[in-house]
């Protein structure tokens, strides 16, 4: 126990009636033990240095005392009639003859679980399941390993383990621990299930659930590419990778787990490599249904965002998607855009200018506003003198997603002279070509209004 607030919280846990053995990890001095026995804990993990580095830098005993602290350690535990688990600290570092001698030493003392821990995460995987085979020649309780993640086999490793006849694996919920952590529970539980078959008692779909709970309470951001918890582990943007799981899951999955078994759910990601069958299944799913020119378009727009190092949201491609299938056909349009240019500044007048076919004849139109957003709605309004009187009666902005770069949603309401209104949208990253496009829009539906 590191302190009083510590040794307070596991007394409480211990007294919860939890389906499960509450443990306290203790060094092997009875001060500490004794703190552990107090919190009525049903188990007691006790530990102590026994390579050669740790033992003499860090306790500075002789491999005598150390194995005569461990067996009265183990007894004492016992002594007071609770599970005893050792630890040969670093034992992955240690002399094996030395690790064989003081693992049977504390087995015959008495001790229900031997830990062999890689304490510094240098072992490989073929190394530790030679090292656990070797152990269970001389010893007969059930062997635990406790892997680290210094070159990120903590998994490899624990799994090794259990080949080599480890019959329990010490994990952590998201792989937190010392350093680079520890052997992740989600990444060991499913390899276990899907790949091992071999049986736990974990209910493998809160896996999720639980991780973004410890994640929230820890502060500790899981990454999206976090194998079977993380964001993308379901993820798929690539067109061939997406087109393979639309038809059948396991083409581009593991087959062998599942989104579902775990808490998780399959996502198919919007950006530039995404395919055509991607994009039409989820605009379908939300009901909006592009013709094929739409669809190009749609294609091409998202692209045109990607490219610039922007992710693309489900919000946005509904946005983008709404804002093309509203659009009037570009055959039939009256007005058809083509260049759009703005100046501002905080010592000029805003100034815009477009170009745009109207009505099959180029037009050019300039004017200035109180901002670069009204100065090209002014210009566009210019240019289409004469076809009729129209004005701008409506105009609402809305960031459809976060940050400096958000993708803008621009919805504007034009009157004619009939006292008509019409309403369109449009979605860009730049906020004046969203206006314009919107106003465009209004503009072509009520020239084509009888």
């Amino acid at each position: 126990m590191s302190s009083e607030g510590e040794k307070q919280n596991v007394s409480e846990i211990a007294k919860m009636g939890l389906r499960l053995d509450v443990c306290g990890l203790s060094r092997s001095v009875f001060s500490d033990l004794d703190a552990c026995l107090e919190c009525e804990v049903d188990v007691v993990h006790t530990f102590i240095p026994t390579s050669d580095v740790q033992r003499i830098h860090t306790i500075k005993k002789s491999r005598e005392e150390v194995l005569d602290m461990a067996i009265r350690a183990v007894e004492h535990i016992k002594d007071h009639g609770v599970k005893c688990m050792f630890s040969p600290m670093d034992a992955t570092r240690t002399d094996f003859d030395y690790l064989l001698q003081i693992s049977k030493a504390v087995q015959e003392a008495g001790c229900d679980v031997i830990n062999i821990p890689d304490t510094v995460g240098v072992f490989v995987p073929s190394a530790m399941k030679a090292l656990i085979a070797d152990i269970k020649k001389d010893i007969t309780i059930p062997i635990d390993v406790h892997c680290h993640n210094d070159f990120g086999l903590a998994v490899a490793n624990s799994l090794a383990a259990v080949e080599g006849g480890g019959m329990q694996v010490q994990v952590t919920i998201n792989g937190l621990g010392e350093r680079a952590g520890n052997a992740d529970l989600a990444e060991t539980v499913m390899s276990l299930h899907s790949i091992y078959g071999a049986k736990t008692n974990i209910k493998t779909e809160y896996l999720v659930e639980t991780a973004r709970m410890v994640e929230r309470y820890t502060g500790v951001r899981i990454p999206p590419t976090m194998p079977i918890v993380g964001d993308n582990a379901f993820a798929h943007e690539s067109g061939i990778h997406t087109h393979g799981v639309l038809t059948r899951t396991d083409t581009f999955e593991p087959g062998i787990m599942t989104p579902e078994m775990v808490g998780h759910k399959r996502r198919i990601v919007m950006g530039k490599h995404a395919g055509r069958h991607a994009v039409i299944k989820t605009l379908k799913d939300a009901g909006l249904e592009p013709d094929n020119d739409q669809l190009n378009e749609i294609m091409s727009r998202m692209k045109d965002i990607s490219n610039k190092g922007k992710s693309i949201t489900d919000s946005d491609l509904f946005a983008i998607a709404e804002a093309i299938i509203g659009k009037v056909k570009k055959s039939e349009r009256p007005i058809d855009l083509i260049e759009v240019s703005v100046m501002t500044g905080n010592i000029i007048t805003p100034t815009a200018s477009v170009k745009a076919m109207v009505r099959g004849e180029e037009k050019v139109g300039a004017s200035i506003g109180v901002g670069p957003v009204d100065a090209a709605l002014n210009a566009v309004q210019s240019i289409i003198n004469g076809q009729r009187t129209m004005k701008l009666r409506d105009f609402k902005i809305e960031a459809i997603s976060g940050g400096s770069d958000a993708l803008a949603e621009v919805i504007i309401g034009v009157e004619d002279d009939k006292g008509r209104i019409m309403t369109a949208r449009a979605a860009n990253e730049d906020i004046v070509m969203a206006s314009v496009e919107a106003l465009v829009t209004a503009m072509n539906r009520i020239l084509m209004m009888k």
